[in-house]
């Protein structure tokens, strides 16, 4: 579960480093709508990798447990 929370941790500081060298305030016309957009789906993104990376985790636990208990 460490390396799990390394990753995310990881993929999160990314995101918070991209955010504030893309932000859009210094521009003539800012979009500020396509900026949180692209931010929510890359959130959803890391969100859904961290949520994919426990479960294969649990089902490797799974098997190496049922394989065990084969033995």
């Amino acid at each position: 579960m460490k390396k799990i929370n390394i990753t995310t941790g990881l993929l999160l500081a990314y995101l918070a480093v991209m955010s504030v060298i893309g932000w859009p305030g210094k521009q003539e016309a800012p979009d500020y709508k396509q900026y949180f957009l692209i931010i929510g789906i890359t959130l959803a993104v890391i969100l859904l990798l961290r949520f994919l990376q426990v479960y294969r985790q649990k089902m490797r636990e799974k098997q190496k447990t049922e394989r065990q208990e084969r033995d």
